[in-house]
């Protein structure tokens, strides 16, 4: 095998795919493990080299290490800003918690995450899952003779969404005028 060749086969590998992490990265704001997961794929599909699959994941390892000093990639600030989002969107802690994690981000940045929602937001959970009541229409706003047929479907939606039994039997029992009064104030 020709070593120059081989040499050149690596560069011309090594530049695709930083191209297609620049490109993603412009597209996309991407937690490490999504990048990782891309390139790996673009590799498999598209490139298809003779290389093999430890050698390529070396290099695209150091290619997110590279954009991570280049502060291209941030997991940190990818954490923060993923929260804030799923908070607004009416997510409860534990959903945050697991989206997050579900997406590759280390432990650390996700408790951070969490902490500082926890220290500027006053009672987050009951917020969202007031959010989420609005979203789906259950709960206070339902009509009043069907509040009670659908509360075990309302306590399940609530369920799902990661809220505790006890907050989510609270919210289901506010009053239409407080609960209208509580998102005026959200």
């Amino acid at each position: 095998m020709n070593p120059t060749s081989n040499k050149s086969d690596f560069e011309d590998l090594t530049t695709n795919l930083k191209d297609l992490a620049y490109s993603y990265l412009e597209k996309y704001s991407p937690s490490k493990q999504q990048l990782k997961v891309y390139l790996l794929k673009k590799y498999l599909t598209k490139i298809k080299g003779s290389k093999s699959k430890k050698e390529v994941t070396s290099i695209i390892d150091e290619i997110i290490s590279n954009l991570e000093k280049n502060k291209f990639l941030n997991e940190e600030m990818y954490s923060d800003s993923k929260a804030r989002m799923f908070l607004k969107r009416g997510y409860s802690l534990n959903k945050i918690n697991q989206s997050l994690r579900s997406k590759g981000i280390e432990d650390k940045y996700v408790k951070q995450s969490i902490e500082k929602i926890k220290d500027n937001e006053i009672e987050p959970d009951f917020v969202s899952a007031i959010k989420l009541c609005k979203k789906r229409r259950i709960g206070p706003l339902r009509p009043e003779s069907n509040r009670e047929l659908f509360y075990k479907k309302d306590m399940g939606i609530l369920a799902r969404g990661g809220f505790s039994y006890e907050l989510s039997k609270r919210v289901l029992e506010l009053d239409v005028k407080e609960f209208n009064k509580l998102i005026k104030i959200i």
